[in-house]
């Protein structure tokens, strides 16, 4: 992301300024980096001392970086405090999610989580902090909560200090991801008897603060630019897909575009939104399952309600080492639990109902989302009968170099068939993620689908 001091001084300067539209009052929003993070979790550990005081998060050199941007470990010796399995689940099981324990009880066998002390590793740029206090001040829910008034100056995180559930979400909507970021990953669907077959990706987002090119119509109403191009299997490959997110879906709701390299034609994707099936994923998750979560949440009800103590996964730098092979992590049934990094953190708790009249094949939602990075780390999601059917959590670990929070990868387990997805591994990848890359408004146009899928 390009910062610049004019950026910075105008970012001050409305910090300072009032607003009748404030979502937080100035007094309040000066919480933040004193009592709480400049983002808004408690600064201060809890009572027991199992979940410690933020101190500023990782250091940029808090481990090597390979040379082709894969990030080391710092916390490679650390040996873990317990593990928690089927037989000693009581003991920790006011802390575990619904859907967290009906992993445990879906593979009593395998499942379990090995626990390591918590380290609340989260750390934005400065400029990003001072454009989350910016948000306090300014930004707040256009009619409905559908999209977002006062934002267009500040970016990044829209609620610091939330007021209910929506603001929760569109915390983990509007987070920082690093600026520009470009990678190739892999998505697995393994069959129950855990085979496979890999679909690659290389995927980008881009942001209007870090775009040229863009008229300025279009970037103030602008949330994210993606595209998304499939290189293997081969009957797949050069397929892509564009989208383009708003701040206000109301005004202008989410536009998706898809090229087909075989019938080398680009059209519209509607579908490509809400509970339209997402991409090469056999059935196995939605659109807006991508990233944990993400779209218009104009269809369902939310409900803030409260935070809590619970083990999600966290700094997860070992399983997304490139000594790791993707075989050693897509297991039958689930990901290697061996691999994953647990910690007990507080989190923010939203339940979603779906509204009267709307159609999504979730009836109803739960996310569980960090109070350092408004990442979502767990989500449940509910069929029509009311049933659990699908348990999401994303292995996060923070790119501590560009000072961004991030994740090794995300999973979706279905409880009822025992298959899962697992899509963002890139172990085996030649290189991680670029970060800062320059976009250009013209890259990501549905003129420029036919180029990016060539072959």
């Amino acid at each position: 992301m390009k910062t610049t001091s004019k950026l910075i001084t105008a970012l001050t300067l409305s910090v300072l300024a009032s607003s009748v539209l404030a979502a937080v009052s100035p007094e309040e929003a000066n919480k933040l980096g004193t009592t709480l993070t400049p983002l808004g979790g408690e600064k201060a550990g809890n009572a027991e001392g199992t979940i410690p005081a933020w101190d500023g998060g990782l250091p940029v050199n808090a481990a090597p970086v390979t040379a082709n941007g894969f990030l080391g470990e710092p916390f490679a010796n650390e040996q873990p405090l317990y593990t928690i399995t089927p037989q000693n689940l009581d003991q920790y099981k006011a802390k575990l999610s619904e859907g967290q324990l009906a992993m445990f009880k879906r593979y009593p066998e395998t499942y379990k989580m090995v626990v390591y002390p918590s380290h609340r590793t989260a750390a934005v740029p400065d400029v990003i902090n001072q454009a989350a206090k910016t948000s306090a001040v300014k930004t707040t829910l256009m009619e409905g909560g559908n999209g977002l008034k006062g934002f267009s100056e500040s970016r990044y995180y829209a609620f610091p200090i939330p007021q209910n559930g929506l603001e929760v979400v569109w915390n983990h909507i509007t987070r920082y991801r690093g600026g520009n970021v470009r990678r190739s990953i892999v998505q697995a669907t393994p069959q129950t008897n855990g085979t496979y077959t890999l679909v690659n990706f290389e995927d980008e987002v881009a942001f209007p603060d870090s775009m040229s090119g863009l008229a300025a119509d279009k970037a103030e109403n602008a949330l994210l630019f993606f595209k998304q191009r499939v290189t293997a299997p081969a009957r797949l490959a050069g397929n892509v897909l564009l989208v383009h997110d708003s701040l206000d879906q109301v005004k202008d709701p989410r536009m998706a575009w898809i090229y087909n390299a075989g019938q080398r034609r680009v059209r519209r994707a509607p579908q490509v939104a809400y509970d339209g099936p997402g991409t090469a994923s056999d059935g196995l998750r939605t659109s807006d399952n991508f990233d944990m979560y993400n779209g218009s949440p104009d269809r369902y009800d939310w409900k803030l309600v409260g935070k809590k103590e619970l083990y999600i996964p966290y700094n997860n730098y070992h399983i997304g080492q490139p000594s790791v092979k993707y075989s050693d992590i897509v297991k039958a049934g689930h990901t290697n639990q061996d691999l994953a990094r647990y910690e007990l953190h507080r989190v923010w708790e939203v339940e979603a109902t779906l509204k009267a009249g709307e159609r999504n094949i979730y009836a109803k939602r739960r996310f569980f989302i960090d109070e350092d990075t408004w990442q979502i780390a767990v989500s449940e999601h509910y069929d029509g009968r009311g049933q659990l059917w699908r348990v999401g959590q994303a292995m996060l670990a923070n790119h501590y170099k560009q000072q961004s929070p991030g994740y090794a990868f995300e999973a979706l387990y279905d409880i009822i068939s025992g298959r899962y997805l697992a899509i963002g591994m890139n172990n085996e990848e030649k290189n991680g993620y670029l970060f800062g890359f320059p976009a250009t408004a013209a890259d990501y146009t549905p003129a420029a689908l036919r180029n990016a899928g060539v072959r």
